[in-house]
C-alpha cells in the first residue's frame, strides 16, 4: 500500500478550519443533560466462564434515552480496588464479543469496561444492545442513518452511551472514579475523542487510528469505506448535501479534541486508507490537552500498530498513574 496523502512534514502541522455549528455546546449540553434525566441504573452481573485470574461481569447500564447498552466489565481477581480503570469502545461493524477477547487490562492490573456499541455487532464480532431508533431513508451500514438532522444523528446516540460508559464505570465500587481513562481503535478511536470532549475529567485518552475526524476532507479522499457510506448516499441523494455537512458538524473529532483536556496518546497509520492520516492528525493537532504524543506506524494501513500499539498504552497509561 503506498503513500497517498500528505508529506510527512505537512501532516504534523495538518491544522484544518474544520468548521463547527454556533450551538455546537448547546447541542451537546442539551443531549447529554436528556440522557442524564434517566436513572444510570449501572448493573454488574457477575459470569463465571472459567477463569482465575480475572473476575468478569455481564454489564448494563441507561444510554442514550434511557435505552439499555450493555458491556463487559473485567478485573483482577482478588483485587479489592479502588483500582486504576480503561473503558474500550469497539470499532465499526463490531459489538462486545465474547469476554474472553478482553483479558489485557484485567491482566495488567486495571478494570475494564468494554461497551457494547449499539445497532452493531453482526459484522465481525457478536454485539447485544439494539438501536431501537428508526431512520429517514439511508445507505446500508450506520454512517447515514439519520443524517438529514443532527437531533436524530446515530452517533448521537453512540456519543451519548460513550459517556455513560465512563459514568458506569465510576459507579462500581471497586473503581476509582479519578483514574478512569478511555481508548479504542478506529471508530472505537473516533468515539474515546468525542468522550474525552464530553467529559474532560478522564484521566487519560488513548485514541488508536481513529475515525470520524475531518470529515470534509475524508469524505473527499478516501475510496475505504466506512466513510464512502456518506459519499454513496450523496450520489443518491443529491440535494441532501448541504444538510449532510451540516449534521456532520456537530460530530466530527476535530471539534471534540478541541474542548479535551486529558493527557493523549495517539496512533496512526500513514499508509492507511480507511481513516486517512491526514484526518487522524487533524484530530491529534487540534488536540486541546498539552500532554499529547502521536506514534507514527510508517508502513502500516488501519491496522496500526496493533499488539505494538497496545504495549505502548501500557507504558505510557502506567507513566502516569
Amino acid at each position: 500500500m503506498p503513500l497517498f496523502d500528505l508529506p510527512l512534514a505537512d501532516l504534523r502541522r495538518y491544522t484544518p478550519a474544520v468548521a463547527e455549528p454556533a450551538d455546537f455546546d448547546d447541542f451537546w449540553s442539551a443531549t447529554l443533560a436528556e440522557t442524564r434525566g434517566h436513572a444510570l441504573a449501572p448493573v454488574f452481573e457477575p459470569v463465571d466462564i472459567g477463569l482465575e485470574l480475572v473476575e468478569v461481569f455481564d454489564v448494563t447500564f441507561a444510554g442514550w434515552a434511557g435505552e439499555p447498552v450493555r458491556g463487559w466489565f473485567m478485573a483482577p481477581a482478588g483485587r479489592p480496588g479502588p483500582l486504576p480503570c480503561v473503558v474500550q469502545f469497539q470499532g465499526y461493524g463490531g459489538g462486545r464479543g465474547l469476554p474472553h477477547q478482553w483479558l489485557y487490562w484485567a491482566n495488567a492490573g486495571y478494570a475494564h469496561l468494554f461497551m457494547d456499541t449499539r445497532g452493531q455487532g453482526s459484522g465481525w464480532s457478536v454485539g447485544h444492545t439494539p438501536d431501537p431508533a428508526g431512520s429517514a431513508p439511508a445507505h446500508p451500514g450506520f454512517m447515514t442513518r439519520g443524517i438529514e438532522d443532527p437531533e436524530t444523528y446515530y452517533y448521537r446516540r453512540v456519543f451519548a452511551d460513550g459517556v455513560r460508559a465512563v459514568e458506569a464505570a465510576r459507579a462500581h465500587p471497586r473503581v476509582d472514579p479519578e483514574r478512569v481513562a478511555v481508548t479504542g481503535v478506529s471508530q472505537g478511536g473516533g468515539i474515546t475523542i468525542a468522550v474525552s470532549g464530553l467529559v474532560p475529567d478522564v484521566a487519560a485518552a488513548m485514541p488508536d487510528v481513529p475515525f470520524l475526524c475531518d470529515f470534509p476532507r475524508a469524505i473527499q479522499i478516501t475510496p475505504k469505506d466506512p466513510y464512502t457510506e456518506i459519499v454513496r448516499y450523496l450520489t443518491v441523494q443529491r440535494d441532501k448535501v448541504e444538510a449532510v455537512m451540516r449534521t456532520l458538524s456537530y460530530f466530527d473529532g476535530v471539534s471534540f479534541a478541541r474542548r479535551a483536556a486529558a493527557p493523549a496518546l495517539f496512533s496512526v497509520g500513514l499508509m492507511d486508507m480507511t481513516c486517512p492520516p491526514s484526518t487522524v492528525y487533524a484530530a491529534f493537532n487540534s488536540y486541546a490537552g498539552a500532554d499529547k504524543s502521536i506514534i507514527e506506524y510508517p508502513f502500516n494501513n488501519h491496522e496500526g500498530g496493533g499488539a505494538f500499539q497496545e504495549r505502548e498504552q501500557l507504558n505510557w497509561l502506567r507513566a502516569r498513574k
